[in-house]
């Protein structure tokens, strides 16, 4: 009989067997997720627990293994590989969004937080970033805003790079695939002193990409990146340490292929879009240069430890877009944002294995923004746009433009601050933990605007002669917010050994508001028709900026293991209260921009399940699935109701599955062959608030073959395999609708070298 189907079931029976050849009862893999050792353990995390499968919460952890088998190199690439966790890749790496269990947006706030070495990246727009040598990758699922606080409603990403403390070498990478895509990377760790350790990492991407613009007869989505980044750390060996990262890194990109909404095609009673071409006349890129440096410095005593953790990150970026996407002239945008960025995390805890332990922490941050966003109309716009609206009574009324071009300059100072208290206390009761934790978080944000437009036009009434008219038009003004938070979390953990546990928790999360800046060129042009018609303009504050977000994530799930680590696991149930839900929206009609807006209330529930088996020393199986539905309770648009819908852009599913098989080859110079296949996939994903356009639930396949030695590796991988066609986003623009499709079959090969 086989001893498979039976795996599965001894979790939920509570049973244990031995495994031969397997002695550890927690795997070394788990171990190394959380800890490094140099002469003694030191616990990279300073917030969480050194395991955080003994903890309420529910995670996914990816070792350096497991990040250098699959390629991951960036955030996106965790993407559906951690249940209910979906980062479509479409735009350009600007567009960081990230959905978590119906949570999620595409511009502005994000729901979850990312930590790179522990330092908080506060600018959304910078998340898709090289991750050279990473370490392990956390990611942390469900509130955890009452320690990280804002943004981290849908949880948080821990990405930990490689230490020179505890390695000393040279690494270096090169790796070429389909689109004339390359990547190099080329690292040196080494201790200029026993207590001292540096690095020193560079790096290059390239692509001509995948999707050509069919009116230039080019791909849109090429890419170049470099950067590099200088670490140092220092260990007296008594319990002080100091770490400073300095990153750098600049971005060139073409990015936006998106086709038009062809043909629609109703199957099982859904409509399905399928793509179009590409084709757009004005230029589309993206720029990006960024620098951060974060110093923490940490002390371990016998019974606490204090830490802090100190950064300044800078961010400066454009980008350019045929914003109607079509090879007509309607208009363009270059959104310019420089931005200066200082963050302060004080966190004392206790140590030692005492039944109660404590953590006190003090945050601060404080960003400055500058932005320039102008559209500037083309001929087809001023027409269309404009002058189609203003001679809706050309008896009476004909009002003529001879300029080629009509600018709406926008400019805008976006200063904000924010301070936080936050505690957590934590008791043991025999098996009983017991969480509660409350964070007091405030934030002031401002806004101060400059919207400028001229307008030379001429203008008949009743037939008469025309008369040359001029509106000049300067508008200046200022916005501010406060909000005071207090964010709560309790959790009940039973503890039946240290690998097996069962917890309920209840915390509160928030996302903070904002300012609508990409819908002021609207507001601008909807005030220049208004004055050219009867000659008052409107005013419109409402849709100037949005409100924060909230909500209440009730969870209950569970860490298992059996047969001594060869089935480990973990489940988590939740379901989540949100309020002033924060949603991207289009307006309808002949509109410029986008805006981010508040729904009434919205329910997300759902569960995830994650599988790691080994039923042989030689094979390992990963099993991956979420399932989120998450609806509309209570949301009017003006027009219609949505109440019941499902909420845009979040999948249903998300599932992924993965096999590794390793060998020895009997050859000491070429070490072990890898063989690695998997499927991934998500769906179903509504577009819309009327839940019209969906896209069905697809699933990508990829493999890789590698040999593996201590000093070397070299991998051939394919991904998207069978060459699904599938869209990854959709969206409208001056009433026409866009798709953009998923990346199509890929190949590629890769060399590591690791001298040491």
């Amino acid at each position: 009989m086989s001893i498979r189907p039976i795996l599965f079931l001894l979790p939920l029976l509570g049973l244990s067997v031995p495994k031969p050849g397997i002695t550890a009862e927690i795997p070394d893999a788990e171990r190394a997720d959380t800890t490094i050792t140099v002469d003694r353990v030191q616990v990279t995390a300073i917030k969480q627990g050194p395991v955080l499968r003994s903890t309420a919460v529910a995670s996914t952890i990816l070792g350096s293994r497991a990040v250098a088998r699959r390629g991951i190199t960036a955030l996106k690439e965790i993407s559906l590989a951690v249940p209910n966790f979906h980062a479509p890749d479409y735009g350009s790496r600007m567009t960081s969004s990230i959905y978590v269990r119906g949570l999620g947006a595409r511009i502005d706030q994000p729901v979850i937080g990312l930590n790179v070495d522990n330092v908080p990246m506060l600018n959304k727009n910078a998340f898709d970033t090289e991750l050279a040598d990473i370490e392990r990758i956390e990611v942390l699922r469900g509130p955890q805003s009452t320690l990280y606080g804002r943004n981290t409603m849908g949880g948080v990403v821990n990405v930990y790079t490689l230490s020179p403390l505890t390695y000393e070498g040279v690494r270096a990478l090169a790796e070429y695939g389909s689109g004339n895509t390359l990547r190099l990377k080329a690292s040196t760790y080494y201790r200029p002193l026993p207590d001292v350790g540096c690095s020193v990492t560079g790096f290059y991407t390239r692509s001509d990409g995948f999707f050509e613009n069919e009116y230039t007869n080019r791909n849109c989505d090429w890419e170049w990146q470099a950067g590099g980044r200088w670490k140092i750390q220092w260990d007296n060996r008594r319990g002080l340490r100091l770490d400073n990262t300095l990153s750098l890194a600049r971005l060139e990109q073409g990015g936006y292929p998106y086709a038009y909404a062809g043909e629609a095609i109703v199957e099982g009673g859904e409509t399905i879009l399928r793509p179009g071409q590409i084709a757009y006349n004005d230029p589309c890129s993206y720029l990006r240069t960024t620098i951060s440096d974060g110093l923490t410095v940490r002390y371990d005593a016998v019974r606490y430890s204090v830490s802090s953790i100190t950064s300044y990150q800078y961010t400066d970026d454009a980008m350019t877009l045929d914003q109607d996407f079509t090879p007509l002239s309607y208009f363009t945008l270059r959104q310019a944002i420089r931005e200066h960025a200082v963050t302060e995390d004080l966190v004392f805890r206790s140590r030692g294995t005492e039944r109660y332990g404590w953590l006190f922490g003090a945050f601060g941050f404080y960003r400055h923004q500058r932005m320039e966003a102008p559209v500037h109309f083309k001929r087809t716009g001023i027409e269309r746009l404009i002058l189609d609206n203003a001679n809706r009574m050309p008896d009476l009324l004909y009002y003529t433009i001879d300029a080629e071009e009509l600018p709406l300059s926008s400019q805008f100072r976006m200063p904000a601050w924010g301070a936080a208290l936050y505690h957590e206390s934590r008791l043991r009761l025999g098996r009983w933990h017991l969480t509660a934790g409350l964070r007091a978080d405030y934030e002031r944000t401002q806004l101060r605007y400059r919207s400028r437009t001229d307008l030379d036009y001429t203008l008949s009434i009743n037939g008469g002669t025309p008369t040359p008219r001029n509106i000049s038009i300067d508008d200046t003004g200022h916005l501010a917010h406060s909000y005071l938070e207090l964010l709560p979390k309790v959790s009940v953990m039973y503890a039946f050994d240290p690998t097996r546990n069962l917890y309920l928790s209840v915390s509160r999360g928030y996302k903070a508001g904002g300012f609508n800046t990409q819908m002021f060129s609207d507001l601008l042009q909807e005030k220049l028709q208004a004055m050219m018609i009867s000659g008052v303009g409107n005013e419109d504050p409402d849709r100037m900026s949005y409100r924060p977000e909230y909500s209440w994530n009730y969870e209950f799930g569970g860490h298992f293991s059996c047969l001594e680590g060869a089935v480990r696991g973990d489940f988590a149930l939740f379901w989540i209260e949100v309020r002033d839900q924060q949603l991207t929206v289009f307006p309808e009609g002949q509109t410029t921009g986008r805006m981010m807006a508040n729904a009434g209330r919205t329910r997300s529930r759902g569960a995830e399940l994650s599988l790691q088996l080994s039923p042989w020393r030689d094979l390992d199986l990963n099993f991956n699935y979420g399932y989120t539905d998450a609806r509309f309770l209570r949301y009017r648009s003006g027009r219609e109701d949505y109440a019941g819908k499902r909420v845009p852009y979040a999948p249903e599913h998300t599932f992924a599955a993965t096999a590794t098989w390793s060998r020895p080859t009997g050859v000491e110079w070429l070490g072990d062959v890898v063989l690695e296949a998997g499927v991934q996939g998500a769906g179903t994903i509504v577009w819309n608030e009327e839940n019209s356009l969906t896209e069905p639930f697809y699933a990508l396949m990829n493999a890789t073959v590698r040999l593996e030695h201590r000093r070397w590796s070299l991998g051939l991988w394919g991904r998207n395999l069978t060459g699904t066609t599938y869209n990854v986003f959709y969206f409208k623009s001056i009433g026409n609708e866009f798709v953009q499709c998923g990346r199509p079959r890929t190949f590629g090969i890769t060399l590591t070298l690791n001298i040491d």
